[in-house]
Formats: structure tokens, C-alpha cells, sequence
């Protein structure tokens, strides 16, 4: 249209409208192309094509003179050149990178222990830890094997949870002791041998036995794990498995010298059916030793009694039934300990050996009834604490801790001294064997009644036992 036939008043068109379109597509196509810069960022021409596309849009937006194309224009060449900047610093793709190689699946567990071989001689018992010194309790042929059983191997229950751990022995015809040594830089002369629960049936020595190793190693005491014969395979509790206790403290006693153990501190600590042999070993060592005092026995010099006894949530105490053995004036010591409400047929039981040795005047018995707790392989509820043994915390409850009042115990007794100085316990006991009888003029601390379950008369008759060790052990 001519300026002329332009009419009156109207008004002209900007020149640049000619020319917004062309730079307008140039800016679209330019735009378009936004995504293969930022994928194609970490390659040397990405800044020249930002600085390309630029121009561009800012001629654009100068061109057209319209505000919003301009502040389009701003906010797009902000964000292209923020895209081009972390474009720059992009890491390659995890498709360019090789594929890492797959682990390989762990080892199987090693060292498993297994019992040894058989053959025609007795079986030779084999170590349940690293390191321990096994030595059956009585020698080939002696009057307390089984010759018809001795060759056959034991039996190992395995922890099913953790490798390599032996819970449980059955089938043990040839009784033995393994020996392990407490930190010798700590060595207090002192030596536990544990016998372990598993109501004659099966023998616990994991929880009950080999746990105890390393705990008692920290404070300088050495350990030894009983692996006493069982009624399941057809031994007495009360006879068999009694009489392996004592021998094992005999035998323990004849080998302090090379194990660098003071024989004036050997004890046992029984747990459950384990407390059937530790609390009958401290009443009826002096009827075993003139038993077995023959010339063939290597071991008749040695001592049976123990210096002390542990006696843990126990079976039935030589008391139970109204039973009332004689206790010998140098009885030892004891630390009896169980759980109550949880558990009361064992606390009765406790209480029952408590009661018998404070009527009898032994001195330094204590014991320990706990509120919480119960005995190990109970049923419990969803709310109660697990019923497990030994050294286990029972779910940080109070029982669970009951070791450290035995150490308290045994430290108040001089147990934990250095080897050779006289304990506590060995003054109080000798106190008490000198005391006069009742009765007698100057007769001291007042004794108990003549009534109480397990009080000595001054005409005691010998210990009633249904069974007689078989006195020799050649």
C-alpha cells in the first residue's frame, strides 16, 4: 500500500515487523536444539553454540521490541547457560563403564571340631576348645568304666546358629577333664572346674562349660571342663556322675604343680544337674578318698575336698526329702544363687543346702534369689526375660550379672589373691574345725539346734548311700 492510499490518521507499521519473523524461527530452531546441548555438554563446542544461541535470541528480542519476548528471552538464556555449566561437569554415562565383577561367596566354616576316631582301646576325648589339655579320669581298666561302653565315641550337639560351637556331649563313657589356663600374667592360683547342666541327659558344655573359659581367664583363674558320664547312657547320678566330680578334683590337685595352680584353692561349680555333683562333692569326699586310698592309685595322695563350691539354679540338694546326711566340720564354702517366682522349685532346693549348711555352722555360705528370671529351657511369655543359662544376660535383667557377685564372693574370700597366700576361707574353716562341740565348756559361737536339718549330732552315723565307691582304681 502507497503512502497514499494510506488514510488520514492511521497509523504506520514498524519496519520491523518485516524482519521479527525470520529471527523469531531462528530462534525457535535454535531452542529446539537445547536438549542436544545439554546431552552433548561435555563436548568442546557446547559453549560456542550457548553464545550462538544468544545472540540470537537477545537480536530477536531487540528486534521485535516486544517486553514479552524479551523476558522470555531472559529466562530461557538463564537457564541455557546453567544447563551448559553442569552440562560441563556431567559424569559419563554408568553404560560406558565395564560391569563389575560379581563377589565370590564366602568360604565354608572352618576347623569344625569332631570327636576322634574309635577302635579297640578306650576312647580318647577330644579338646571342645583350642588349646585344652584332656585327660580321661580313670585309668584303662579301672572298676569305674564301663568296659562294654569305654571305646564308643561321644556324641556333639552343634550350635545351630553359630559354626564350630559344640552346645552339647552325650554318650560319654570315658569321663575326663579338659584343662585350660587362666592369663598367667594375672594368675591367681585359683581353678573352677565346671560341670555342667542338661538334666542327665545331655551335658551342656557350651553355655555352661566352655563359655566360662575366656571370662574366667580375665581375672587370672584357670578352668576345667567336666565331661562327666550321663543317666541317659545309663549311669547313677548320685554315684556315677558324683564320683567323676571328685576325681576330677583329684586329678586336678595332682597336676598344680605343672599347671602353676595353688591346691588349696580348687573348687567346682555345678549348674542345674551340674549342682547334683558339686553340692554332694562338699560332704562326701572324705567317704571317697578312704575308698580309693590304695597303693596302685597314683592318685590316693591327693585330696577330693573341694576349697570351695558353686552351686547354680540346682537340681535336687543332698537335703531334699527330709534327707539329712552328715556335714563335715571343714565343709567348704559356698555360693549358691537362682532365680525365685520363676523358678521355684529350684530356689526351693537352693534354700534347702543354704538352710542345712547355716544350721551346721559352715561358715561364708551365700546366696543369691533373684526376683526375675527363670531356669534355663523354661517356657516363658512374650513379656517375660528368656529363659536362658550360664553367663547369658537373660535380657539385662538382675540374674543376669549373678558372675560378678560369685567374683565379689570370691574376692571376699582371698580366692583371687596371689598363689600360696592363705585365704580367708581356708582361716575360717580351720576356725571352725577348731571350735568346740556343743555342749562343751567354752563352747563359743552358739551352734544350731540339735533338730535342724542337716545340724551334726556328737553321734552322727556314717553317710547312708544306696551304692559304695568300687575302691580302687588300678
Amino acid at each position: 500500500m502507497s503512502s497514499a492510499q494510506r488514510s488520514v490518521g492511521e497509523t504506520p507499521t514498524p519496519a520491523t515487523e518485516t524482519v521479527a519473523l525470520p529471527e523469531k524461527s531462528l530462534m525457535i530452531r535454535e531452542l529446539r536444539r537445547a536438549p542436544i546441548l545439554h546431552l552433548a555438554g561435555r563436548r568442546a563446542g557446547t559453549i560456542n553454540r550457548v553464545s550462538h544461541l544468544f545472540n540470537t535470541m537477545k537480536n530477536a528480542a531487540i528486534l521485535s521490541r516486544n517486553p514479552r519476548t524479551v523476558l522470555c528471552a531472559a529466562l530461557l538464556c538463564s537457564a541455557l547457560v546453567l544447563t551448559s555449566a553442569v552440562a560441563q561437569n556431567a559424569v559419563p554415562p554408568a553404560a560406558t563403564a565395564p560391569a563389575a565383577a560379581p563377589l565370590p561367596p564366602p568360604p565354608p566354616p572352618m576347623n569344625i571340631p569332631k570327636p576322634g576316631p574309635t577302635n579297640d582301646g578306650p576312647y580318647a576325648p577330644q579338646p571342645i576348645l583350642p588349646g585344652g589339655i584332656v585327660i580321661p579320669l580313670f585309668p584303662p581298666g579301672s572298676p569305674y568304666l564301663n568296659m562294654t561302653n569305654v571305646q564308643k565315641a561321644e556324641v556333639y550337639g552343634m550350635d545351630g546358629s553359630v559354626p564350630g560351637r559344640i552346645a552339647s556331649i552325650v554318650s560319654i563313657h570315658n569321663p575326663s577333664i579338659e584343662f585350660h589356663p587362666g592369663n598367667g600374667s594375672l594368675n591367681t592360683g585359683a581353678a573352677i572346674i565346671l560341670a555342667a547342666g542338661g538334666g542327665h541327659n545331655t551335658l551342656n558344655v557350651g553355655s555352661e562349660g566352655a563359655d566360662f573359659v575366656p571370662f574366667f581367664y580375665n581375672y587370672g583363674v584357670n578352668t576345667i571342663i567336666l565331661r562327666n558320664r550321663l543317666r541317659r547312657d545309663g549311669y547313677n547320678p548320685k554315684t556315677d556322675e558324683v564320683w567323676d566330680a571328685l576325681q576330677a578334683i583329684k586329678m586336678v590337685r595332682a597336676h598344680a604343680k605343672e599347671w602353676r595352680i595353688d591346691p588349696k584353692k580348687i573348687g567346682i561349680m555345678g549348674f542345674s544337674a551340674g549342682a547334683e555333683l558339686s553340692a554332694p562333692a562338699a560332704i562326701l569326699y572324705d567317704e571317697f578318698d578312704k575308698s580309693n586310698n590304695v597303693p596302685e592309685n597314683p592318685l590316693a595322695p591327693y585330696s577330693s575336698r573341694p576349697d570351695f563350691v558353686g552351686i547354680v539354679y540346682p537340681g535336687p540338694s543332698p537335703f531334699t526329702r527330709g534327707a539329712s546326711p552328715p556335714i563335715p566340720k571343714d565343709c567348704p564354702p559356698a555360693f549358691i544363687t537362682c532365680a525365685g517366682w520363676g523358678d521355684a522349685g529350684h530356689a526351693v532346693w537352693a534354700n534347702e543346702y543354704f538352710t542345712a549348711m547355716l544350721n551346721a555352722g559352715v561358715p561364708n555360705v551365700e546366696m543369691h534369689i533373684y526376683a526375675r528370671g527363670h531356669h534355663p529351657g523354661d517356657r516363658v511369655g512374650p513379656d517375660e526375660p528368656p529363659s536362658t543359662g550360664g553367663l547369658t544376660d537373660r535380657g539385662f535383667i538382675s540374674y543376669g550379672t549373678w558372675q560378678y557377685r560369685f567374683l565379689d564372693w570370691f574376692k571376699d574370700l582371698g580366692f583371687l589373691q596371689k598363689p600360696g597366700v592363705e585365704t580367708q576361707a581356708a582361716k575360717d574353716v580351720a576356725a571352725n574345725v577348731n571350735r568346740p562341740a556343743r555342749g562343751q565348756r567354752g563352747g563359743g559361737r552358739r551352734g544350731p539346734r540339735a533338730d535342724a536339718p542337716g545340724a551334726p549330732g556328737p553321734d552322727a552315723p556314717a553317710a547312708p548311700r544306696g551304692d559304695t565307691p568300687p575302691g580302687t582304681l588300678k
